[in-house]
């Protein structure tokens, strides 16, 4: 018989140990994200105070002494009344204090329990009313430690197989030997009052508060406190008036009242001060009881003769009986545990909660007895579980639950992107240098007929297509066609990744390759007939290309779909396969395009082939790709949106602007209203997330999105730049630029395919393997919690080869060294792949889309500003200093390698609702912030 409860330091020397234990519990106390921040830092600060307070009634708590009384003397009687069940032999599992629950485990297998000789247990929790902080709580760590320590042999949980057979006596408020034990306290208690007086004194029924926000949740605790005073009165005959209330409230934060104190000193001040305290929730003394109500309420209240406490059950015989009647009925019932105890709180949010619950569910089977498939808690549950990741694999992901009982080809993973991606990065490779070459072309032959008409001697030759003022009028007319993209698509692309949050990637990546689709028919079009069709009209297709997203749009879409259905572990390695097909595709792309057209004879064939290749995608997105988001998960987002859009709606009655009273002034008012809510700039509040807890995640983002601007903003914007530099510095042609773009390309797919995998392997799967050994084979939670270390490392690397990189480029003259400062660049392409993952590690999943949809919008505007830049810095060079170009990528590197220095591991966006207690105050400070900076206790009393 195991005895559950919070426990309490039995000394002031544990006071320290204890306090580190409670403010790490995330059940009791859950800070969210905060939990390892603030939980060390109130433990400090409280522990001298405590120690004092433990000193005042003793030097410690008794509830140890206690509950090993109470146990013991149950398991004597239990040996007397359930003699086919016994012998009976009493434990005690504490929380937070010793005897620890890992420690009661191992004297339980050190005893014969388990380990191959079976044997039952019952997890009898000294809680008498049910919360999920308390025995909910102790629960979770039994169960943790009965995973480590029978491993994965303990699943099946009905000791067939030689393990210890759990159940649970999880909640009992109205158990008649509770009341009764109460009722005959109560009433000796009563005794001590004058005769004329005794039924006119008021009971208070005490017991520990809770916060506003979990009350609100649905936590059964304050119901079933009700219904223990209830049954209490019932049982006196309601002798006398009462009322319930709730004690050891802290900080400024709604909690659940009236307050005990608060109560006390208001009947005082109303005349009424023939009061009775009864410690309702609680089983025995401790420092609630004997400093709270005892020193602090009933001492400070100068009527120490007129208010009184009730004494605790403590070592009451009719309790002690209550208890050993009640586990009597447990054993011979068969019945595992209630039917209430997978049952979670209506507006419970917590994916770990939702989990605990679920393989608690197990122990009450439809027909509620001990079956061979009963289990104290499922093994997929707790810390262990929330969702398989592909198999074998032994690390969990916390969304992938969803999917697990789908048949694969309905289960979203990155492999059903790789090869309609792959297909269409080899034809946008294949097309890169044709298609710059077929611009140079037209806008050259424009150019010379332009001169021919006004000199009919001139003779044009092909060769004066390099001359500089063809370059610069070509620089030109790509940053034109690149500025009108970046522009329309930094205002689509971040809308299409917050849509895709609401209503599925799958839509949205369809509809960005639509742009890509009239794009290219127009780019056929002026080749086809560039006397009909003036190549300027390929900027028409730039503009539809910008409006459905362009390549920014689909690039946050496929990371955000990646990151659904990926655990952080292996989300980079993920999205490097991802940038690995795309440098594949320009890798190869370039070759294959050169036989293909000396195949078909046509340069056109490569661009309907890059036509064909957009329709696959279409066609795969719709057909074939299963969606990444569930339909819950997206009505969250929709939820989380309109809540968001709502808030930011004058308040009814309120005037807005200006007076509604005044002609227009209504119009005005929405029209104010409709302009704030279309913010172009909008999609960029997600990189500034609220709140003084969020400091350190707003930093990381903001570092990691001006990093990722660089990166991708030069990679994206310095392409046709290097090209241009090449052909007029080293002579390069056609067939010399596509095998410096394939050679390049294959290297970076190297790192990304063969070096990225294997670093990923040594410094992560192994490292979680190793954990997974330590933890008893249980699987491991992943969740997001942002970068970790290695994140980090690899993106420093990246960038110190970018810049290694980037001084070749600047310093170099010859062909050979400048390939090889290339190659060196090439080392770079882990940072991209590295960036995207660490981003969505950062905000709750819900989120990934509007973040990267935020790091979109950076992403247009940098196509918008960085064509500019570059292009323009080259045009305005070439003649004089070419490497000026090269010089400024330089510094751009430089830059960025030093701010990837300020960056923190394991820090995570925190959403106000996922914070404990209320809702965010003054300077985005929330009330469990302010708890600890400005109370200077945080439920300190306890047992």
């Amino acid at each position: 018989m195991v005895f559950l409860n919070m426990g309490g330091p039995s000394t002031t020397a544990e006071v320290g140990d204890f306090l580190s234990r409670l403010f790490s519990d995330g059940d009791l106390i859950p800070l969210g994200r905060l939990q390892n921040y603030l939980g060390p830092l109130i433990s400090k600060r409280r522990t001298p105070k405590i120690e004092k307070q433990y000193a005042a009634i003793g030097g410690g708590s008794p509830i140890r002494k206690w509950s090993e009384h109470q146990c013991e003397e149950m398991c004597k009687i239990l040996d007397e009344i359930s003699p086919e069940t016994a012998p009976h032999k009493p434990y005690v599992a504490f929380r937070y204090a010793n005897p620890l629950t890992e420690t009661m485990y191992k004297k339980l297998l050190a005893d014969g329990f388990g380990n191959g000789k079976g044997g039952r247990a019952v997890a009898f929790t000294q809680y008498p009313q049910y919360s999920c902080s308390t025995t909910g709580s102790s629960l979770n760590e039994l169960w943790k430690w009965r995973q480590r320590l029978e491993g994965n042999a303990a699943s099946p949980g009905d000791g067939s197989d030689g393990t210890i057979k759990w159940s649970v006596i999880d909640r009992w408020p109205v158990h008649p030997g509770l009341v009764e034990a109460f009722a005959q306290n109560i009433e000796k208690t009563l005794q001590e009052y004058p005769e004329e007086r005794r039924d006119k004194v008021v009971l208070l029924f005490s017991a520990h508060s809770l916060p506003m926000s979990v009350v609100n949740r649905g936590d059964p605790y304050p119901a079933e406190v009700g219904a223990t005073v209830h049954a209490v009165m019932q049982r006196l005959g309601h002798s006398n008036p009462y009322r319930l209330c709730w004690q050891s409230q802290v900080g400024p934060s709604a909690w659940l009242g009236p307050q005990t104190a608060t109560s006390v000193e208001e009947y005082i001040a109303k005349g009424q001060k023939d009061l009775v305290l009864i410690p309702i929730a609680f089983t025995s003394d401790h420092i609630e009881t004997l400093y709270e109500l005892d020193q602090e309420v009933i001492g400070e209240s100068g009527h120490g003769d007129t208010v009184k406490r009730v004494e605790s059950l403590n070592g009451s015989p009719v309790f002690i009986r209550g208890l050993a009647d009640l586990a009597k009925t447990h054993l011979a019932s068969g019945i595992a545990a209630s039917r209430q105890i997978g049952l979670r709180c209506p507006g419970c949010k917590s994916e770990r909660c939702h989990e605990s619950k679920k393989g608690r569910a197990e122990l009450a089977p439809p027909d509620d007895l001990i079956t061979e498939s009963s289990r104290l808690l499922e093994p997929e549950s707790e810390e262990n579980a929330i969702g398989k990741q592909n198999g074998p694999q032994n690390e969990i992901w916390v969304l992938a639950e969803e999917f697990q009982e789908l048949p694969w080809w309905k289960r979203p993973s990155v492999w059903f992107l790789l090869v309609p991606y792959a297909l269409f990065t080899l034809a946008f490779g294949g097309t890169i240098v044709p298609k710059f070459n077929l611009i140079v072309g037209l806008v050259c032959k424009h150019y010379f007929a332009d001169r021919s008409a006004a000199d009919p001697s001139f003779k044009f030759e092909e060769d004066q297509c390099f001359d500089p003022d063809v370059q610069r009028s070509v620089a030109t007319f790509m940053m034109g066609m690149a500025v009108l993209t970046g522009t329309i698509g930094s205002l689509t692309a971040p809308k299409i990744g917050s849509l895709s949050d609401r209503y599925g990637r799958k839509p949205l990546l369809a509809i960005c390759a639509l742009g890509g689709i009239t794009a290219e028919i127009i780019t056929i079009l002026a080749a086809k007939f560039p006397d009909t069709v003036h190549y300027k009209w390929m900027i028409l297709g730039s503009f539809f290309d910008g409006v459905t997203g362009s390549f920014t749009a689909g690039s946050v879409l496929i990371h955000a779909y990646t990151s659904d259905c990926t655990p952080p572990s292996k989300r980079g390695v993920a999205i490097g396969y991802l940038h690995s097909c795309l440098f594949m595709g320009l890798a190869f792309g370039p070759l294959l395009a050169g036989y293909f057209a000396e195949w078909t004879g046509s340069l056109l064939s490569i661009f309907y082939i890059t036509l064909g290749c957009h329709t696959f995608w279409v066609f795969s997105m719709a057909f074939i790709t299963p969606e990444s988001l569930t339909k819950k998960r997206q009505m969250l987002a929709r939820e989380k949106y309109e809540a968001e859009k709502e808030a930011r709606r004058p308040a009814p009655g309120s005037y807005g602007v200006v007076s509604p009273r005044i002609p227009f002034g209504k119009g005005i008012n929405d029209a104010i209203y409709a302009i704030r809510n279309q913010n172009p700039l909008a999609p960029l509040r997600i990189l500034f997330p609220k709140g003084a807890y969020n400091a350190a995640a707003k930093r990381n983002i903001l570092l990691l999105a001006f990093i990722d601007v660089v990166i991708l903003g030069t990679a994206m914007s310095s392409g046709t730049v290097l090209l241009l530099y090449t052909e007029y510095m080293f002579g390069w042609r056609n067939l010399e630029s596509s095998r410096f773009i394939s050679l390049v390309s294959m290297v970076r797919v190297f790192v990304l395919l063969g070096i990225f995998p294997v670093v990923n392997y040594f410094f992560r799967t192994r490292k979680l393997a190793r954990q997974r050994r330590e933890s008893g084979g249980a699987p491991l939670v992943e969740k997001s919690t942002g970068a970790d270390e290695l994140d980090l490392w690899i993106l420093r690397s990246a960038i110190f080869s970018d810049v290694l990189g980037a001084i070749g480029y600047a310093t170099v003259r010859s062909s050979p060294l400048f390939v090889l400062s290339a190659i060196v660049t090439a080392f770079g392409g882990l940072g991209s792949a590295t960036i995207q993952a660490a981003l969505s590690k950062h905000v709750p999943a819900e989120r990934v889309g509007q973040l990267l949809g935020g790091i979109g919008l950076l992403h247009s505007l940098t196509r918008v500003v960085a064509p500019i830049l570059f292009n323009g810095m080259y045009a305005a060079t070439v003649k004089i200093y070419p490497q000026a170009f090269f010089v400024m990528l330089t510094t751009l590197f430089c830059m960025v390698f030093v701010a990837s220095w300020f960056l923190r591991p394991h820090v995570y966006m925190i959403e106000e609702e996922d914070l404990a207690v209320g809702e965010p105050g003054p300077n985005g400070s929330t009330n469990a912030e302010r708890e600890v900076m400005e109370d200077d206790e945080l439920l300190p009393r306890v047992q």
